[in-house]
């Protein structure tokens, strides 16, 4: 089923009305329930893999904390996890040359084909983190198997995250917690904007970057300066969207999801942009394996958090795809991390001399080209492209104004503008901020007369503009 659909949207609400209908004992069957059905829809085998999958690690769980040796079952179950994501994901990049080299016509990538690995790098890492909580005591194993389950096939997380941990998820299964209308509203206007975001922004974007990567020896220069500029917006607002669709319809059902962006292009190194972006992802890096690759390194000094960082980002990049662009997109985050880190008293000196206006811009408009930049690893198909990309990036042939007005709606830019200007205005504007708020939240008739022409407008968006059906970018991975 597609998500940016009426039927989808739709269902859920239907969903969320039949789950507090139920008694409280019921209701993480019928969530579960709905999430096989939500899966099996686009696979039955994939469903079929990753109940198995659930099935494995629940038992790993228990068997970790049972026994006198934790280190077997659970280095048993990170090979089991590992092994599985490898096979499914990168036997292509990985394994397929190696039987190639062998003189084997065998194809470990045919078994992506009949189980469709939708999911797969957000519920192994969710997996992961699980049994390495178990094993260090930071958790108690779940014994409750449907509880378990639910953690990680829950529907609206299970195709691109929040990437949940098992300690924030687990003990929310455990309330029977009554219908909140303020709740379930909130719950509603998050996926409402969600909607919008993915509908009228990244929709609109998606055919003019998606063109211009599919035939890019046909590109010019300007078509490709304009692509470098708007593809961080377009990545934002495909996977915010998605994002907010997820935690408005999770919270819906009194589900806290873990928040994963946090006003990232107002961020003024790429450091603090990291903490920012994809904020579910970059925890989940940092917790287990930065921190624990440090913590092994720490004879080495302040080394072992440089070494941390490139092992860290290394994996971030393979997390993202099989193939040497995304490892290089690790890498690159990598040196701007660690080239802040050793250059920020000398940074410091030298801003001392402006004033914090140009300090804090100038530190934006730098990470946000930096990403862009490194953003034609994530888009190009392949390095060959990647740097035809870039070698044609100064070759000049007509105006980007014209073809911006070819190219892109207007609705797209004004909405852009708006909803930037908003983020500005909660990360910058704090009196500004609280009178919106005021203005926003109170039960005045005036309020709520603007509450619901902008749910009005919204909504009228969505449906004149949901013509352009683009898949999340988000879940490929």
């Amino acid at each position: 089923m597609n998500i940016i659909s009426l039927e989808f949207a739709v269902l859920s609400v239907a969903s969320i009305i039949m789950f507090y209908l139920l008694p409280g004992r019921f209701r993480v069957l019928f969530l579960t329930a709905l999430s096989c059905a939500f899966i099996a829809l686009m696979s039955y085998p994939g469903l079929i893999y990753v109940s198995f999958y659930a099935i494995v690690n629940y038992f790993l769980g228990l068997r970790i904390a049972e026994s006198q040796n934790r280190l077997v079952p659970y280095r048993v179950g990170i090979i089991f996890n590992l092994l599985q994501l490898v096979l499914l994901r990168y036997s292509s990049f990985a394994i397929d040359p190696a039987f190639k080299v062998l003189g084997s016509t065998l194809q470990a990538s045919l078994l992506s084909e009949i189980i469709i690995p939708i999911g797969i790098s957000y519920f192994t890492l969710q997996g992961i983190g699980y049994l390495i909580n178990v094993k260090m005591g930071w958790e108690k194993p779940e014994r409750n198997f449907m509880d378990f389950f639910l953690y990680i096939v829950f529907y609206p997380k299970f195709l691109s995250g929040p990437i949940e941990r098992s300690n924030h998820f687990l003990p929310q299964l455990k309330k029977r917690g009554l219908f909140d209308d303020s709740k379930v509203s909130l719950g509603l206007r998050i996926a409402l904007f969600g909607f919008f975001k993915k509908i009228a922004i990244a929709n609109q974007l998606a055919p003019f970057v998606t063109e211009t990567y599919s035939n890019l020896s046909l590109a010019d220069g300007s078509s490709l300066w304009l692509v470098l500029i708007l593809q961080p917006v377009y990545l934002y607002f495909d996977f915010s969207g998605y994002t907010d669709i997820a935690i408005g319809f999770a919270k819906a059902f009194g589900i806290e999801l873990l928040p994963n962006f946090n006003r990232p292009f107002f961020s003024e190194n790429v450091t603090t942009f990291w903490k920012r972006f994809h904020m579910s992802l970059s925890l989940w890096f940092n917790d287990y394996i930065f921190r624990q690759t440090s913590f092994r390194r720490r004879k080495w000094g302040i080394f072992a958090s440089t070494y941390a960082v490139f092992v860290t980002f290394t994996l971030f990049g393979i997390w993202h795809g099989a193939g040497w662009n995304f490892m290089i997109l690790g890498l690159l985050q990598a040196l701007a991390i660690n080239y802040e880190f050793f250059t920020r008293k000398i940074r410091l000196r030298l801003f001392s001399l402006t004033g914090d206006f140009f300090r804090v811009w100038a530190g934006r408009t730098a990470t946000y080209l930096f990403y862009a930049v490194s953003l034609v690893f994530f888009f190009s198909p392949d390095i060959e492209s990647t740097g035809l990309f870039f070698s044609k990036l100064f070759t000049y042939d007509r105006s980007i104004l014209d073809i911006i007005i070819q190219k892109i709606p207007f609705s797209s830019i004004a909405f852009i503008i708006i909803l930037f200007f908003t983020e500005y205005i909660q990360n910058d504007g704090k009196l500004m901020k609280e009178k919106l708020d005021l203005l926003w939240s109170g039960e005045g008739r005036k309020q709520v007369i603007i509450r619901w022409l902008i749910y009005a407008f919204t909504l009228t968006a969505i449906l004149v503009l949901g013509n352009k059906a683009q898949q999340f970018i988000y879940t490929q991975f």
